[in-house]
């Protein structure tokens, strides 16, 4: 027993010895670390900052020795802690929130939308064979008019309407139900692009699905204005917010897709590695698709209130598609340090 005390007594000893000779040099550096981190590193002087890698160095030092003499388990813990923060502040890439904001724009999201181009490409296919299915319903039967659009979307402009009544909901910009309408078509478009992301994890049979279902409703109300020889027109007033609108859709589509096509077919990693993986990208492009649809709101709402030529309508539509187009698949930004 008077052995065992005397080494114990020795190792407190050893250890009061190692926490008098370096402990303020661990106090230091967490004290630089806790005013960098809350606030910035400008907040600290010229020697401050110089002194911070001597620190974190003095700190490792101190780790090692820790762990090579079995000290208190609470002292190494806490020494890996500190050593960690410091690791990560002097070589971790720190970016404050604009430059995060920046990479985004420039580089993040126009790269997970090129990443998804396949699946974009067959997203866009099935909205145009649903609007061709849908056209040709209504077209050869009237009636599946209201099987496909809610009667809450159609609003009275179903193939019975005559030519005035439905060129007036184009063109008066005073027109309270046009309002409606039009705030209603984009909350619908809104739940269509979440819907076609969030059900992808169903092997993305449900995003192919509603992908379909969007065209052909927007097929079956074309084939309504096109018989009544304003189809041209209606395709102007929706291009003003709609080709931002519908493109947002077709790439949450895609997104969805991706999600589904990865979990169904991961090759050779675990299904829940592969949604992972493919989630990053996908997550990345839908925080896109919601910019893209709040610069649709802001068309249709400013566009439909203003504009009421068909040249303009087409040209404002056309300007913002080659716009997103430029923007995702030609503009190719250069981060720093790349070559």
């Amino acid at each position: 027993m008077t052995g065992n005390a005397v080494r114990g007594n020795a190792v407190r000893q050893s250890l009061a010895s190692f926490r008098r000779e370096r402990e303020a040099d661990w106090k230091a550096l967490e004290a630089l670390l806790a005013r960098v981190e809350k606030r910035a590193p400008r907040t600290l002087s010229e020697e401050e900052l110089l002194s911070l890698p001597v620190l974190y160095r003095s700190a490792l030092s101190s780790l090692s020795v820790a762990r090579a003499t079995s000290l208190d388990a609470a002292l190494v813990a806490y020494l890996e802690s500190l050593s960690l923060r410091g690791y990560f502040y002097l070589y971790g890439a720190r970016r404050g929130l604009g430059q995060r904001i920046a990479d985004f724009f420039l580089h993040d999201w126009p790269a997970a939308i090129r990443d998804l181009w396949r699946e974009t490409l067959v997203s866009l296919a099935l909205m145009f064979v649903g609007i061709g299915v849908g056209a040709w319903l209504v077209a050869s039967d009237k009636d599946w008019f209201d099987a496909i659009i809610p009667s809450g979307l159609a609003g009275g402009r179903g193939p019975d309407a005559s030519a005035e009544f439905l060129r007036g909901m184009l063109y008066d910009g005073d027109n309270g139900f046009l309002s409606g309408f039009a705030a209603y078509l984009f909350t619908h478009n809104v739940q269509v692009a979440i819907l076609a992301f969030a059900l992808g994890f169903a092997f993305a049979v449900p995003t192919v699905l509603l992908m379909l279902f969007n065209g052909c409703m927007l097929g079956a109300m074309f084939q309504v204005y096109w018989a009544k020889g304003l189809g041209m027109e209606l395709g102007g007033w929706l291009a003003i917010h709609g080709t931002t609108e519908l493109f947002a859709i077709a790439l949450a589509g895609a997104a969805g897709m991706r999600i589904g096509t990865r979990i169904a077919f991961p090759g050779e990693l675990t299904r829940m590695a592969a949604a992972a993986h493919a989630g990053r990208v996908a997550a990345t492009a839908m925080v896109g698709v919601s910019v893209m649809l709040l610069f649709a709101g802001l068309l249709e709402g400013i566009g439909r209130q203003t504009i009421t030529s068909d040249a303009t309508r087409y040209a404002v539509g056309g300007g913002m598609l080659a716009l997103w187009i430029g923007y995702f698949y030609l503009f190719r930004a250069v981060k720093n340090g790349d070559s």
